[in-house]
């Protein structure tokens, strides 16, 4: 229970299903290490928010400390990616390691059977198999931050939210009079909340990142860039750079320290390779196939072919160019409203 509406009607609906319920939250930061804001979660608010919800449900409370897991897993990955040139999605980080990994461990020691959350995705049942599935509420969908997931996970998980609207969810939260419910959303990186990521970086790790160049395709010198961590390919804004067109970060260089800039025609891209694929299923295919994949989380799915490189790794080749393709970021393949599978990656190619 984060603290927001979505996990507390969650919690509610769960208990009106017969289950015996106990509510947690997840320690994962100091409120002193995050700037204030309204948009963060897990403060000393939110805890407060999620035991009020779990006092009106009369559900035992818990808080589990996972801050050093956090860190390392999340925070650490997030500062490693930056300072590569590439873009993480801590999202994902913290599905895979913290709900659906660390959360999944201190529910197995108190014997629950299932563990809930306020996401917004369903989970079916077909062949003996369990299917991840598209939320019912497209503007809310977030099955493509849960492609991480195993089936294992997906057999004692719950999403009580994956058929409902937002309008639906605060309504039922207003209805059982929860504080939750009016609560604005929460930011998506709950340890950046201000939006500054250099800064976040520089604080965590106290270091300073020198400057380089800012080079065109053809390895003309443009400007000097202020170090790789401000930047991500796609960006406009920020560059300090006067150009007669616009230009837009196209490659980041950590080994030359150099960051290569565009035209907004050259931002696009026929293909990746992807890396540390997640099959839902729990298996390879064993040839080239068709499907539909998302590059980012609020794209919508793009027809395309992937091609299967050993157990973990793919080719995805478009029908179309798609725009600022990033390394770091997660390529979510759907069939349908099903979640395939889905890596992070790890090239860009014409």
């Amino acid at each position: 229970m984060s603290g927001g509406v979505d996990s507390s009607v969650a919690a509610l609906l769960t208990k009106e299903a017969g289950y015996t319920c106990i509510g947690c939250t997840m320690k994962l930061y100091e409120s002193a290490d995050v700037p204030a804001g309204e948009r963060t979660c897990c403060s000393l608010r939110d805890t407060e928010d999620a035991r009020s919800v779990a006092y009106r449900l009369d559900m035992p409370y818990h808080v589990f400390n996972f801050k050093d897991e956090f860190r390392r897993e999340v925070i650490g990955k997030f500062i490693r990616s930056y300072e590569s040139g590439r873009t993480p999605n801590p999202c994902i980080d913290c599905n895979r390691y913290l709900k659906f990994g660390k959360l999944f461990e201190r529910a197995e020691i108190l014997g629950c059977e299932k563990v809930v959350t306020g996401h917004y995705a369903r989970i079916e049942q077909r062949y003996g198999r369990y299917l991840l599935k598209k939320a019912l509420d497209p503007a809310k969908d977030q099955s493509y931050v849960l492609y991480t997931m195993t089936q294992e996970q997906l057999a004692h998980t719950l999403f009580p939210l994956g058929s409902l609207r937002k309008a639906e969810v605060r309504a039922l939260a207003a209805a059982n009079h929860f504080d939750t419910a009016d609560k604005a959303e929460s930011q998506d990186i709950c340890f950046v909340p201000d939006g500054d990521y250099a800064g976040t970086i520089q604080k965590y790790t106290g270091k300073s990142y020198p400057g380089g160049p800012f080079l065109a395709t053809d390895g003309k010198l443009l400007g000097e860039h202020r170090g790789l961590i401000h930047y991500t390919v796609g960006q406009r804004k920020g560059l300090g750079i006067a150009a007669e067109q616009p230009l837009y970060v196209r490659k980041i260089c950590p080994e030359t320290n150099a960051i290569y800039l565009g035209g907004r025609d050259e931002l696009f891209s026929r293909g990746v390779l992807v890396q540390q694929m997640n099959w839902i299923l729990g298996e390879t295919p064993a040839e080239a196939f068709r499907c539909r994949v998302k590059l980012r989380y609020r794209q919508q799915e793009q027809a395309a072919t992937v091609e299967p490189e050993g157990a973990d790794a793919v080719r995805i080749r478009f029908d179309e160019p798609q725009r600022a393709a990033t390394p770091g970021q997660a390529a979510v393949l759907y069939a349908g409203d099903t979640v395939l599978g889905g890596g992070e990656i790890e090239e860009v190619y014409e």
